[in-house]
């Protein structure tokens, strides 16, 4: 078994399974448009969490990409948000959810693959 699939107490998730349940929640609060926002909350604090435990493991990168996901498409969300006073937000808005999307997509296939999402868009 490779370093964080073996759970601390032998009965909580391994590290991957974690990974596995954070993209799923940010997923879930992501596409629900807000109306489970709370997961989209929980999938960041338990990647704050679980930060330091993954120091060292593959997962440390995904839990990187999780954390930075989720500050630059509140970024960006807000300033979408001041643009639609003089109406381009909307489609600036738009642009962020998709990137979001993409990046949450990307990520936890390159999860399903063994590989840390690589660095970039």
């Amino acid at each position: 078994m490779a370093q964080g699939d073996i759970p601390e107490d032998g009965g909580g998730l391994t590290l991957r399974q974690l990974i596995h349940l954070i993209y799923a929640l940010f997923a879930v609060g992501l596409l629900s448009g807000g109306f489970f926002g709370v997961a989209t909350i929980a999938a960041l604090v338990l990647a704050y969490l679980k930060r330091a435990d993954a120091i060292g493991t593959v997962y440390a990168g995904h839990i990187d990409w999780i954390i930075r996901t989720f500050w630059w498409g509140l970024l960006w969300l807000a300033l979408s948000a001041v643009a639609t006073l003089v109406f381009i937000g909307w489609a600036t808005g738009l642009v962020a959810i998709v990137w979001m999307v993409y990046r949450i997509a990307r990520g936890w296939l390159a999860h399903f693959s063994g590989e840390t999402p690589l660095p970039g868009f």
